[in-house]
């Protein structure tokens, strides 16, 4: 069968490239191997949907990394402000909480993806749902479907495939293997944003689910002020995921447990102490370090010593040994995917004229915190409107 317009992959990339096609006035189809559309999105909707971040431009972009100048063109078409002004669009009303980050009021996905999805519908989107891409015989594109294989031979394509975490929800990296064999050269898939492994001896165990709270994190040049959750394989959380670049690659993670205060502060406060107290109360009393804190101060650092001076030095600066992040399948996000060589600006294949790629298939990767929806968006918005573009001009 032939189409007009195909769109692989019912995430938020191919959403919002579904959008801007029809917006366009092209006919489209989108195709999606799960029963359902945007599960990861619900997913991480189940704790509060951070939407984006509402933050200084330059701030926000920089959050990118090496990544940031390729896509700069993509999130100044389509950034926060873009973003909020989209959900506001289809009924949902948001906040913006202390740090920046905007939420739906409802904190949830499920509101406004239905409200996305009736959208699109309404426009004409064509949905097929558990269809898998199996093979590429460019320009034509073959489907595991319901009712047997299918072939669908559009007049152009957006890929909206996700990277290759959590593949319970779809992102499995298994496109992987048919662009390599049409000779799309790939960055090799790495965990990003990912919990750190972390052999606690068992006088942890009680303080596994106990936070981290106010402890900056070093790892390489990368400094992260957060939070993070002890657990039964490591530490997990938003304060320790964006120094994931130079963790997998072997960094050692530093803690600083009493950022708010000097070195030497640290060391006067607990000269002034006195002898008379335990070591425990110390800690609480003159730097209100948690028993959480204090259980990670004496696994790595034990035994402490007796100096105030010494003792701040680590305190300050906490050495914790790991044996890497957490597997590719249990990270938020993953660095790798088609590189942006392999592609020109309007985000087509150099190779393949007519496919054009959005997401996070791309190789980029950032922090969660509201930048890894909003570039998906951006570039599935920025590939879907290019992608009509070319059709026209091919017409």
């Amino acid at each position: 069968m032939t189409c007009d317009a195909l769109v692989i992959g019912g995430g938020p990339a191919g959403l919002a490239a579904a959008e801007a096609l029809l917006a366009a006035g092209r006919n489209v189809t989108l195709a999606e191997a799960k029963p359902s559309l945007a599960r990861k999105l619900l997913m991480a909707g189940k704790s509060g949907l951070n939407l984006t971040k509402s933050e200084a431009a330059e701030t926000f972009l920089a959050a990118y990394g090496d990544a940031a100048p390729n896509l700069a063109p993509m999130l100044t078409a389509f950034g926060p402000q873009e973003v909020q002004s989209w959900a506001t669009d289809l009924g949902q009303p948001l906040f913006t909480g202390s740090t920046g980050r905007v939420f739906p009021t409802a904190m949830k996905a499920s509101p406004l993806l239905r409200a996305w999805l009736a959208r699109l519908t309404a426009q004409g989107l064509e949905l097929r749902t558990r269809w898998r891409w199996t093979d590429w015989r460019h320009p034509e594109f073959i489907f595991d479907t319901p009712d047997g294989p299918r072939t669908i031979t559009p007049k152009f394509t957006v890929l909206a495939l996700g990277g290759a975490s959590w593949a319970r929800l779809g992102s499995d990296g298994q496109w992987a293997g048919m662009l390599q064999n049409a000779g799309i050269p790939l960055a090799p898939f790495r965990p990003s944003n990912a919990g750190l492994q972390i052999p606690w001896s068992a006088h942890m165990a009680r303080h596994f689910g106990a936070p981290l709270k106010n402890v900056t994190f070093r790892a390489g040049p990368y400094t992260s002020r957060g939070e993070a959750v002890i657990s039964a394989r490591g530490l997990e959380g938003g304060g320790l995921y964006p120094l994931t670049p130079t963790l997998r690659d072997g960094a050692p993670l530093r803690l600083d447990l009493a950022p708010d205060l000097t070195t030497a502060q640290v060391t006067d406060r607990l000269n002034r102490a006195g002898p008379r107290q335990s070591l425990s109360n110390t800690l609480r009393k003159a730097l209100s370090l948690t028993p959480a804190a204090q259980a990670v101060l004496q696994e790595c650092a034990r035994p402490l010593p007796r100096d105030a001076a010494a003792l701040a030095a680590v305190i300050k600066d906490l050495t914790v040994p790991h044996d890497g992040v957490r597997p590719l399948d249990e990270a938020i996000s993953t660095a790798g995917g088609v590189p942006f060589a392999a592609l020109d600006k309007s985000l087509m294949l150099r190779s393949h004229p007519g496919v054009f790629c959005a997401g996070e298939m791309l190789d980029w990767e950032a922090p969660t915190g509201g930048y890894l929806l909003t570039a998906c968006m951006a570039t599935g918005f920025w590939a879907g409107r290019h992608a009509a573009t070319f059709a026209t001009a091919e017409a």
